[in-house]
C-alpha cells in the first residue's frame, strides 16, 4: 500500500491538520450535533430545551409565583431556555466556524511541541481544494442550519423580552 502523499510531504501533525480536526469534529459528543441529520438535530436541541426548561422554571417561580402570575412565569421560563439553548448552539456555531476557517485558508498554522513554536504550512493546490470542497457541500449547510437555529433563539429571546417588559407584574419594593 502506498502511503498517501499528504502524510509524507505534510509537517503538521495528525491531530492539527484542518481534515482530521474536521472528522475529530463530526464525531465530537456536543459538537457534533450540528452535523446530524435535521430530525436527529431537532431532537437533541429538544430534549436539551426540556431540560434547560426545567432547570429555569424553579428560578422564574422565584421571581413569578406560578398560581399568581402564569404569564410572567412562563414568560421567565423561555427567557432561561433561550439563553442556555442561545449558549450551546453558539458554541457550536463557533466550532464548526473555526474549522471551516481552517480549511479554507491557504496555510495551516499549526505547533510541533507548545506554543512557542507555532509553523505555517502551505497546503499543496490538491489539499486546498479538497479542503474547500468540504466546506462547500458538508461544513456550510451546517453552519447555515446553526445560523438559522440562532436566529430562531434570538427571536425567542426578543419575544420573552419585550413580553415580560409589557406583561410582567411591577415587583418593586414598597408598591
Amino acid at each position: 500500500m502506498m502511503p498517501d502523499s499528504e502524510s509524507t510531504l505534510c509537517p503538521v501533525p495528525q491531530e492539527q491538520r484542518p481534515i482530521n480536526e474536521y472528522e475529530a469534529l463530526k464525531s465530537a459528543w456536543i459538537l457534533g450535533w450540528g452535523a446530524l441529520p435535521l430530525h436527529r438535530y431537532g431532537r437533541k436541541l429538544g430534549f436539551f430545551s426540556l431540560g434547560a426548561a426545567l432547570l429555569a422554571s424553579p428560578i422564574a417561580a422565584a421571581s413569578f409565583p406560578p398560581a399568581k402570575y402564569p404569564l410572567s412565569f412562563t414568560l421567565a421560563t423561555l427567557l432561561g431556555l433561550g439563553l442556555a439553548l442561545g449558549l450551546l448552539v453558539l458554541r457550536i456555531f463557533l466550532g464548526w466556524f473555526y474549522i471551516a476557517d481552517r480549511l479554507r485558508s491557504e496555510r495551516v498554522i499549526y505547533e510541533e511541541s507548545g506554543w512557542y513554536d507555532g509553523q505555517t504550512w502551505p497546503k499543496p493546490p490538491e489539499v486546498l481544494v479538497r479542503d474547500r470542497l468540504i466546506v462547500q457541500y458538508q461544513v456550510s449547510p451546517i453552519l447555515r442550519r446553526l445560523g438559522v437555529t440562532l436566529g430562531g433563539v434570538f427571536a425567542l429571546l426578543v419575544f420573552a423580552v419585550g413580553a415580560l417588559a409589557l406583561w410582567a407584574p411591577d415587583l418593586s419594593p414598597g408598591r
